[in-house]
């Protein structure tokens, strides 16, 4: 069994700062990648930042340069930091681990409960 803990979503004025946090607990063979995801009203999810197993990052066009994907291997858990934030950074942001739960075990997706992440003043 598998759960994936956000935490740090909230309500923060335009030019603002937040902290995501997701943690991963449970019987864990290896991750693969962690990465953030958001959907808006009315909108697709979208893929907001990816960090991979060796380190490698991408992040949406829309972000970059405001939002920091980090993670600590350690405690299975991604942080996405975000700086400047907009009032069309509005949206739930989600969690996602790639992981395998053990040998032989195939690649499977992952996903947090959704953080709510309001950008008004």
């Amino acid at each position: 069994h598998v759960q994936l803990v956000e935490s740090g979503g909230g309500l923060v004025q335009p030019g603002g700062s937040l902290r995501l946090s997701c943690a991963a607990s449970g019987s864990i063979f290896s991750i693969n990648a962690m990465g953030w995801y958001r959907q808006a009203p009315g909108k697709e999810r979208e893929t907001v930042a990816v960090i991979r197993g060796v380190g490698s990052t991408n992040y949406a066009d829309s972000v970059k340069g405001r939002f920091t994907i980090s993670r600590d291997s350690a405690k299975n858990t991604v942080y996405l930091q975000m700086n400047s934030l907009k009032p069309e950074d509005t949206a739930v942001y989600y969690c996602n681990v790639k992981m395998i739960l053990g040998f032989g075990r195939p690649l499977n997706d992952y996903w947090g409960q959704g953080t709510q992440v309001t950008v008004s003043s």
